[in-house]
């Protein structure tokens, strides 16, 4: 099959579309990216097609604005400047690759030019959620910046609070969708980030049942994998400077805002100085080192380093609660301190916190003080470094990506099969 892989975001978005990718590879299938350019060079070393849905300078110019970390705008910002742009765009190139019974595509939960593509051309569609925070239920809500109250109220009240949040998402997306929609001839939608944006026919869940149980209320196409745990290893591996530097003292305490933080200088500043009153080492992971403050002796800094080869190195894991850094941190034992900004950032460092894996700090309570004192818990308190190893237990029992790769197939075929029979 000619696979049209389509992740949208960040590196915790594309890398697992991109082991995913590499192992459909592997299988004999032809692989074609369609992402940001930002992430051709990678796309290429790992064997795949690449075509670009947005440039480079839009990359940049998008993690350059403050407010893509902003727990209120965030949101509107990411939609109106990326996703909804992309739409289209998505959807014209799936259309230019597509031949039927030959051309099939993975998406990301962001590629909403793919679901219209599904929907206008028949196009075999496997929707990736990576996070628990993309399903809604009365049962157990997903934490949300500034919407953590529909977790108080009671259960039976939480679908009209979960309306409330659709008339605000759909005054976002829902007019430019279904403009675009009714140029194809489709019917318009609402409540977009309620069902509309999982894919009918297959939606995977890629986070294992004891970090998020899936309930009663969540849609009947998902299936639940576990993490897919790609972090480019093999395209990118660690740094031998850092190599030798880890070997060379006590284990650091790790640090990163996340792969598209570019206005981090307060985290980078606060991470620092909190080194220094614990006298401990600190690696600062950042591929934009103008954020960076002068450095003490006993910190360094690094542009990337696999986290699968770095963590279990590490004393303690700071980091912003993105779900592949969140689950690289659970697989090498690590405890973790959470410091989330917006998005699903929230509700993956509650999880962590109910797991008994790490603390969180909110950014504007991220300085020195109040992060030393929490590393110097997670590192001192025996309970945090037991749960985290009990957790890490958990891991190894299946290989989330390969499993991923046999239910994309099965899927095929059952579609093959239906389209001969017609």
């Amino acid at each position: 099959m000619h696979v049209l892989l389509t992740p949208f975001g960040s590196a915790g978005d594309v890398y697992p579309l991109i082991g995913i990718g590499s192992e459909l590879r592997r299988r004999g299938h032809r692989i074609t990216m369609i992402t940001n350019a930002y992430f051709e060079d990678l796309s290429r070393r790992a064997g795949f097609d690449f075509v670009a849905f947005s440039g480079r300078e839009d990359y940049f110019r998008l993690i350059q604005n403050p407010d893509l970390w902003h727990p209120q705008k965030a949101v509107q910002l990411l939609a109106e400047t990326s996703v909804i742009p992309a739409i289209p765009v998505i959807y014209q190139l799936i259309e230019q690759h597509y031949r039927p019974g030959e051309t099939v595509v993975v998406a990301g939960s962001l590629a909403m030019g793919a679901r219209v593509a599904q929907e206008k051309l028949g196009v075999p569609l496997t929707m990736i959620h990576l996070q628990p925070a993309v399903f809604r239920s009365r049962h157990e809500p997903p934490m949300h910046p500034g919407l953590t109250w529909i977790n108080s109220i009671p259960s039976l009240l939480r679908p009209a609070a979960f309306r409330l949040m659709d008339y605000m998402i759909d005054g976002i997306y829902a007019k430019p969708l279904n403009d675009f929609r009714q140029q194809l001839g489709l019917k318009p939608v609402k409540r977009v980030m309620d069902q509309w944006w999982h894919s009918p026919e297959q939606t995977l869940a890629m986070f294992p049942e004891w970090f998020a149980a899936p309930q009663p209320d969540w849609p009947s196409c998902v299936t639940l994998i576990d993490f897919p745990l790609y972090d480019a290893a093999p395209l990118e591996p660690m740094p031998a400077e850092l190599d030798a530097w880890l070997a060379q003292g006590d284990a650091p305490i790790v640090f990163t805002p996340g792969s598209a933080m570019a206005t981090g200088q307060d985290f980078f500043a606060a991470s620092a100085a909190a080194c220094e009153k614990l006298g401990r080492r600190g690696l600062l992971l950042t591929r934009y080192p103008e954020q960076l403050p002068a450095l003490p002796p006993m910190v360094r800094h690094f542009s990337y380093a696999p986290f699968g080869a770095l963590l279990p190195r590490a004393a303690a894991f700071v980091h912003h609660g993105g779900i592949g850094t969140v689950a690289q941190g659970l697989k090498a034992g690590t405890p973790h301190l959470v410091m989330p900004c917006s998005y699903d950032q929230l509700d993956n460092a509650t999880r962590v916190e109910r797991l008994g894996a790490g603390l969180s700090l909110q950014r504007p309570d991220y300085h020195p003080d109040a992060v030393a004192a929490a590393l110097n818990r997670l590192i001192t308190e025996p309970q945090f470094s037991q749960r985290c190893r009990q957790h890490a237990a958990a891991f190894g029992q299946r290989n989330a990506i390969a499993e991923a790769a046999d239910l994309m197939e099965s899927y095929w075929s059952r579609r093959a099969s239906k389209a001969s029979a017609a």
